[in-house]
């Protein structure tokens, strides 16, 4: 249900306050987790009140559901190198840039999303249909170049949209976890590299000779 804040068109000041309170929702939630992440605290830290709060958002989850929301608004960005060459040396510059993009929309956003995947591994309905609307476009803008490389029909048991969900679910947790691989020495240029190579085979893979 929407709140009388957003029943309304909302001024410079009100717009202020609303920035305020998601700015403050993110930093709890890099400190504390969803669970841990209490209105009270939030409307501390953005200089008013609870019922402020209120004003903006039905609770925690709709604030952190906005933050996702922006955060997946820098995924078209990431589309737009999926219409560059994906095969062969320039294919595989492309890819690198691919990869690097999603690793920096996920540094930028980490903890926002880091709680919506958990949140929609658990269950929650709206966190899932939240991450289901952030990477169906990409899975569909991988399948639809899997689908163009005739990888259906050349290549035997190959799906395009089974190899872009794979895809998907790569580039989205090297995202996710490519700061606990430093502990196994590994870098962020040897995980975009090795990423990307990832698709660019995958790529090729899709255009390769039918093998029954």
């Amino acid at each position: 249900m929407a709140t009388p804040a957003q029943q309304r068109k909302l001024g410079p000041r009100a717009l202020r306050t609303r920035r305020r309170l998601l700015d403050a929702t993110a930093d709890l939630l890099r400190e504390r987790g969803l669970r841990g992440a209490a209105v009270v605290e939030i409307a501390r830290r953005a200089g008013t009140s609870p019922a402020s709060f209120y004003q903006y958002f039905a609770g925690v989850e709709a604030a952190t559901l906005e933050l996702a929301g922006e955060a997946a608004a820098g995924l078209p960005a990431i589309f737009d190198l999926l219409g560059r060459p994906l095969e062969g040396a320039e294919g595989l510059a492309n890819a690198r840039a691919l990869v690097a993009a999603f690793l920096d929309l996920w540094d930028g956003h980490h903890a926002v999303l880091r709680v919506r995947n958990h949140a929609a591994e658990e269950g929650a309905h709206r966190f899932r249909r939240k991450r289901r609307q952030a990477l169906r476009p990409l899975v569909e803008a991988l399948a639809r170049r899997l689908g163009g490389s005739g990888g259906a029909a050349t290549c035997a048991g190959f799906h395009p949209y089974a190899a872009a969900a794979a895809l998907a679910t790569v580039l989205e947790s090297v995202g996710a976890y490519h700061r606990e691989l430093a502990y196994f020495g590994v870098d962020r240029e040897a995980l975009i590299e090795t990423s990307a190579h990832i698709l660019a085979d995958t790529m090729a893979l899709a255009g390769a000779p039918r093998r029954d």
